[in-house]
């Protein structure tokens, strides 16, 4: 009997929970009266260009917003707002051998994000993300460049969301 009593209300608080918008088992903390949010488009001006950077950083961006958060998306003016820009896209050589040669090359981005919360203007940020993934020396950048972007760019939008609305 009192595990059933336990195991109710355990059921109760995280439905009580859940249902305040205060958490979710994504772990997103956001404010019960928050509702929407706009993600704007992510402009590129690194010195050098990935044309598809800028569209899969900023949809990947928003689809962890929809899958992670109940918040509907606006076009602008959301509770929760989020701008920014890219603004470093660079390939370097990063684990040398003995006699010199690269052994590994980096692929690192870095984008620059404004973050606003109508409800907690103490939850505002501007800050820059960076990520990298390493890949051989001896394959070409054209070659790995497409699978290396997505697995930045989720990395990315991971580190951006959890400022954003995870609060561990």
């Amino acid at each position: 009997m009192l595990k059933k009593v336990n195991t109710l209300l355990i059921l109760v608080a995280v439905f009580v929970m859940t249902g305040c918008g205060i958490y979710s088992f994504t772990g997103a903390s956001i404010p019960a009266e928050a509702k929407t949010v706009s993600i704007q488009h992510f402009p590129n001006n690194a010195n050098l260009v990935n044309p598809l950077l800028s569209d899969m950083i900023t949809n990947t961006l928003r689809d962890y917003f929809m899958n992670q958060t109940t918040l509907d998306e606006v076009s602008d003016n959301g509770d929760l707002a989020i701008e920014g820009e890219i603004i470093d896209y660079k390939t370097a050589p990063t684990a040398i051998t003995g006699d010199q040669v690269a052994a590994l090359n980096r692929l690192s981005i870095t984008v620059n994000v404004r973050f606003y919360n109508r409800y907690d203007e103490s939850k505002n940020f501007e800050q820059k993300f960076t990520q990298y993934d390493d890949y051989p020396s001896t394959q070409d950048l054209n070659m790995v460049q497409e699978t290396l972007v997505a697995n930045i760019c989720d990395k990315l939008c991971q580190d951006i969301f959890n400022k954003a609305v995870v609060n561990w």
